[in-house]
């Protein structure tokens, strides 16, 4: 009866045996090495990203800084032309006006897709924060500067 009492035994540890020495074996831990290889490839993409965005936004905010700039020149002129050429130069401002949003919609709408292109690839599922500041750092910038 003892015999097969250490038989009842032998299988299980030897069951166990085997599953705790393949669970340390070093195949398991060579495979960690491309998780690790493809975690910071995916790191590395989240801040090519990140310095794309902010490029483009930095862009963004100079062409609208150039823009403030025309129009400020556009009106200065306007205020200071003979009224019968006022209401020409209205129309004028007014219609860069209206390219200038119309390019600014535009912009904003390619940006959009790409970031929910980026996201929906689980690149960048977290916002970016840095990105967030830095933009409305900018744009309080923008609005201080006359």
């Amino acid at each position: 009866m003892t015999i097969k009492l250490n038989k009842n035994l032998a299988i299980p540890t030897g069951l166990a045996l085997a599953m705790g020495l393949a669970a340390w074996s070093p195949a398991l831990a060579q495979s960690t090495e491309p998780a690790k290889a493809k975690k910071m490839t995916m790191e590395h993409s989240k801040t090519e990203h990140a310095r794309k965005m902010m490029d483009r936004c930095h862009d963004m905010m100079a062409t609208m800084k150039a823009q403030d700039a025309e129009l400020a020149a556009l009106v200065a002129s306007m205020n200071s032309a003979p009224k019968d050429s006022r209401v020409d130069l209205m129309a004028d401002i007014i219609t860069k006006l209206a390219d200038q949003r119309a390019a600014m919609h535009a912009r904003m709408a390619e940006m959009h897709m790409e970031m929910m292109k980026h996201m929906q690839m689980g690149e960048g599922a977290t916002p970016h924060h840095s990105m967030k500041k830095e933009m409305d750092k900018k744009a309080e910038e923008h609005k201080e500067q006359p």
